[in-house]
C-alpha cells in the first residue's frame, strides 16, 4: 500500500542545491527539487539503483534487533525490503511515485510476508513530520541539502527515534569532491560525521553516538576508473531514561 502525503515534493538520494553564482548551474540543480523530474527518470530504465541495501545499514544495522523502522528517501526500496526480510516493520518514504510503486513491486515478489511489512508513504522529506519518538531505527542514506534544509530534515528524523533505538544517517564524505566522481561541486551539501554530530546537538545525557566514521569502499568513475570513496556514517543511539 502507498499512502499519501500532499506535500510531496523533494527526493532524498539526490537531493537539490543551489549555486548562486552560475545561472546554468542553478537551472540544473533545480531539477533535482522536481518530483516530475525523478519520476521520469526512473521511468526511464528498469533500474535506476543496483537493488542492492547501503553497505553501511548491513553493517550498522545487522546486530540489531528488529522493530519499527524508518528508511527515509527509500528510493526503490532496497533498504525497506532488506530490513523487512529480517523482521523490521518499515515505513519507507519518498517522494517519487515511481520509485515508490517500483519498491512496493519488488517487496511482493520477494513474498507477501516482506510485503506486509512495509508501508510506503508518498512525501517530501523537507516538509514531512514523522512521530515523535515512535521508531526503533531510522536510517536516512545519501540526504544532500544545503545546511539550512539538512539542519532540521535531520533534527525531525533525531526526534523521531524511540528510546533505545537506533539514528543512522550515511552521507557522501567531503572528500569526495577531490576524486572524480561525479558530485555537486557545492561544498556546503557535504558534511563530517563531526559536522553532523555539531548540527544535531544530540543531549549526551540522552544520545550516545556509537559510530563517527568515514570508511573507504570502491566506485567506478565516470570514466570507467576504480577510485576509493568515503561515506560520512553517524550512528547514534537513544537512551532507554
Amino acid at each position: 500500500m502507498i499512502m499519501t502525503d500532499d506535500t510531496a515534493g523533494t527526493h532524498a538520494h539526490h537531493a537539490g542545491a543551489r549555486d548562486e553564482h552560475s545561472h546554468g548551474d542553478h537551472e540544473s540543480a533545480s531539477r533535482f527539487m522536481d518530483e516530475s523530474f525523478w519520476d521520469e527518470r526512473y521511468g526511464s530504465i528498469d533500474k535506476l539503483w543496483s537493488g542492492n541495501p547501503n553497505a553501511q545499514l548491513v553493517s550498522e544495522v545487522s546486530d540489531l534487533s528488529p522493530g519499527t523502522a524508518l528508511d527515509a528517501g527509500c528510493g526503490e526500496g532496497a533498504d525497506a525490503i532488506w530490513l523487512a526480510e529480517r523482521g523490521w516493520r518499515v515505513t519507507a518514504v519518498d517522494f517519487s511515485r515511481v520509485a515508490l510503486e517500483r519498491g512496493a513491486a519488488r517487496a511482493r515478489q520477494v513474498g507477501a510476508e516482506v510485503a506486509a511489512r512495509i508501508t510506503w508513504i508518498h512525501a517530501d522529506l523537507t516538509t514531512w513530520v514523522p512521530a515523535l519518538k515512535s521508531f526503533d531505527l531510522v536510517s536516512a542514506h545519501f540526504i544532500h541539502f544545503p545546511r539550512e534544509q539538512r539542519e532540521p530534515l535531520y533534527r525531525r528524523l533525531a526526534a523521531s527515534v524511540a528510546p533505545n533505538g537506533t539514528l543512522l544517517i550515511v552521507a557522501h564524505h567531503p572528500s569526495d569532491l577531490e576524486t572524480t566522481m561525479q558530485r555537486p561541486r557545492l561544498t556546503e551539501m557535504f558534511f563530517t560525521g563531526d559536522d553532523l554530530a555539531a548540527e544535531l546537538e544530540l543531549d549526551p545525557n540522552e544520545w550516545d553516538i556509537v559510530t563517527n566514521a568515514a570508511p573507504g569502499r570502491e566506485a567506478t568513475d565516470p570514466d570507467g576508473r576504480t577510485v576509493t570513496i568515503r561515506d560520512t556514517v553517524l550512528r547514534a543511539h537513544r537512551r532507554l531514561l
